[in-house]
């Protein structure tokens, strides 16, 4: 699923739960299909998990799949939290958002944190 969100795709988030300290410069978002709309969701993709959404009792699965869409923070191997010398040393997915403007039902922001990283915040 498209990981550029907007508030319409968020409307039945209550919670968004993270599970390692969001203190990075940025972390990925995307919307992701699961069967359970109050729980761990599965993770398929390299890196790890760093938080997920918890949606309310009003929201609705999809009537032909049967399964919720939730948003999930995660990074890669390669970012800028494991190599960052790396590639995002500057610069930043299109999907990274600065985890400090999350909140539910509200799309993480960009930040000239999670943009330029340390630099940024040097100058």
């Amino acid at each position: 699923m498209s990981s550029l969100l907007t508030e319409s795709d968020l409307i039945h988030e209550e919670e968004v739960v993270w599970l390692e300290n969001p203190d990075f410069d940025y972390v990925r978002q995307a919307l992701d299909k699961t069967r359970r709309r109050n729980t761990k969701p599965p993770y398929a993709r390299d890196g790890r998990m760093i938080g997920y959404a918890i949606l309310g009792e009003d929201a609705e699965p999809d009537p032909d799949s049967g399964l919720y869409k939730r948003r999930v923070f995660y990074l890669l191997p390669h970012d800028r939290d494991s190599l960052p010398d790396g590639v995002y040393r500057e610069g930043a997915p299109g999907e990274a958002v600065d985890p400090r403007t999350i909140e539910p039902t509200k799309p993480g922001h960009k930040t000239p944190r999670s943009q330029r990283g340390l630099a940024a915040t040097a100058s």
